[in-house]
């Protein structure tokens, strides 16, 4: 199933809104979302594991946190070209979703997509990313390689932009916000909390911030 246009427009206004929340002059910022896709591409490839000397498992629901974190990233790039026109940005988007595309030429070369690898893929996403560009035809080569259809996105980059509004409330700016609760990153705490959450119901926004705090609550060292 691909994304809807309901769905696309959703996650704009939701993404402005975070960033907004950040810095309310965030788009004349000109922060470089590229380069946070580059780098949460790089974690996608640890995540996955590479290492050809050593056996390493591929940690799945991080991998594909990791591909939620991207889409918030080119979700800002968007919105960011289109200098803050949410409308212009989600009418873009779908425009290359509905192409289709098959290939990316990079570098002066051209990828056939369907033929390589999930590894070959973040290698290419990473390099795009790197000369200011993402491919939305690739991101949905990544999203089928995880088993995510646009679906489980939409549901994802819910849980996440609650999760990134509760950072900032709790200190994520100032510094004070412990990331890391007894042990474990909040980015595993979410996948286990979107589990057991509704996320269908009209409430779900404040159902998973609440399900956050009470684990920040509880989990936190004494």
């Amino acid at each position: 199933m691909k994304l809807s246009a309901t769905q696309l427009t959703a996650m704009l206004e939701l993404q402005n809104a975070m960033n907004a929340k950040v810095n309310p002059d965030w788009v004349a910022a000109n922060n470089n979302w590229y380069r946070a896709i580059q780098v949460e591409a790089v974690e996608a490839i640890e995540h996955h594991g590479w290492k050809w000397w050593k056996k390493q498992d591929c940690d799945w629901p991080q991998l594909r946190m990791e591909l939620v974190d991207i889409w918030h990233f080119a979700l800002s790039a968007a919105i960011q070209r289109c200098r803050g026109d949410q409308t212009r940005a989600a009418t873009e988007m779908l425009a290359e979703l509905q192409r289709a595309e098959t290939g990316v030429t990079f570098d002066g070369r051209e990828y056939a997509l369907a033929q390589m690898t999930l590894l070959e893929r973040l290698d290419l996403l990473v390099g795009l990313a790197a000369a200011g560009r993402t491919s939305l035809a690739l991101f949905g080569m990544l999203l089928a390689d995880c088993g995510m259809p646009w679906t489980d996105l939409f549901r994802q980059y819910l849980g996440k932009n609650v999760l990134n509004m509760f950072r900032q409330d709790h200190g994520y700016k100032t510094g004070t916000y412990l990331k890391i609760w007894h042990g474990r990153e909040d980015n595993e705490h979410l996948v286990e909390v979107l589990e057991i959450v509704d996320v269908e119901a009209p409430d779900v926004r404040d159902r998973l911030y609440d399900a956050l705090k009470l684990r920040y609550r509880q989990l936190l060292p004494d």
